[in-house]
Order: C-alpha cells, then structure tokens, then sequence
C-alpha cells in the first residue's frame, strides 16, 4: 500500500500579532508582494487598472483585491473617468505619497546588491535640475530634500540589459 499525500496550501498570516513595532504594523498595510510595486507603478504614471495589470504581469482577481486593500486603507483613492462601462484611475494619497521615501531606499539598497554589470536598470532623477536622487531622496546635484513630486524615473545603464534578460531567445519562442 503507497503512503497518502496529501495537498495542503500554507496561508501565511498578514498580522504580527505581539509585535509592539512600527514596522510590524507598516507591513501589515503595504507588506503584501505587489503592494509596493502598484505604488510604484501608480507613481510612474501607469494609473488605470489596464496599465497596472500589463505592467507587472500580476493575475486580474489578485490586482483587483491588491487595489482594493491600498483604496481602503486610505493609501490610493479611486477616481471615475469612465461610466460605462465604469471605469477608475488610481491616485496615490498622502498617505501614498509619504511611502516615497522608503520605495527611493529600497531601490537604491536594491541596485547596490542586485543591479547587473551594467548598472541599474532605473534611475530617479530630480525634475528641476535633472540630477540623481540619492537613497536619502537627496538631489545630488543641487542638495535640495525631495520628495515623490519632485522626481521622475527614467530608464537607467542596466535599462538595456535587464529587458534583454526578460525577452525570450528566438529559439525559445512557442
């Protein structure tokens, strides 16, 4: 007799319950896998449901309830342009807004331990005097304190490379 096995899905938890922590409490909010990657994208101008979806490749029902969890906890208000069928654009709120910061470290943490050979593969730039935003969201060509309004993304050195990466070779195709 073959022993049984059984199929199970672990569901990991969303709370950290007994942690007295700002950053337990935070990633319960936005610590989910694409959260902080819709705000990226919303930040980048990719603000209807469409753009986000083609964007990151993310599953329609997970985007859908991903957008939903970020509406409700007051992080991107949903705005009508459409009404029928109706239709919304994504508009990131102060709150939103204020993750700005953290998304400028974790690139930049990002590129100086993941970025390929040629560099990173984006680059946030100051929009006044186009100089590079640093990891504290500091220009570093006029010194001036940035923040999200400031600063625009623009494809980096390893911009080339890292689609290169992604597209399948001729011989991999269907």
């Amino acid at each position: 007799m073959q022993p049984s096995v059984k199929n199970f899905t672990l569901m990991l938890r969303s709370d950290y319950p007994g942690q007295l922590c700002s950053i337990a409490k935070s990633l319960e909010v936005i610590g989910e896998r694409w959260s902080l990657l819709i705000v990226r994208d919303i930040l980048n101008g990719n603000r209807r449901f469409g753009e986000i979806q083609q964007s990151l490749g993310i599953a329609r029902n997970v985007l859908s309830g991903r957008l939903q969890g970020l509406v409700d906890e007051d992080i991107l208000e949903r705005r009508a342009y459409q009404e029928s069928p109706p239709r919304h654009e994504y508009f990131l709120t102060q709150k939103g807004l204020d993750l700005w910061p953290a998304l400028i470290a974790l690139m930049h943490w990002g590129d100086r331990y993941s970025a390929g050979p040629d560099g990173p593969p984006r680059l946030i730039l100051h929009k006044q005097c186009g100089g590079e935003v640093s990891d504290r969201g500091i220009c570093e060509r006029c010194g001036e304190v940035l923040n999200a309004r400031d600063a625009r993304q623009v494809p980096g050195p390893g911009w080339e490379a890292a689609v290169s990466a992604t597209l399948p070779v001729a011989g991999e195709l269907g």
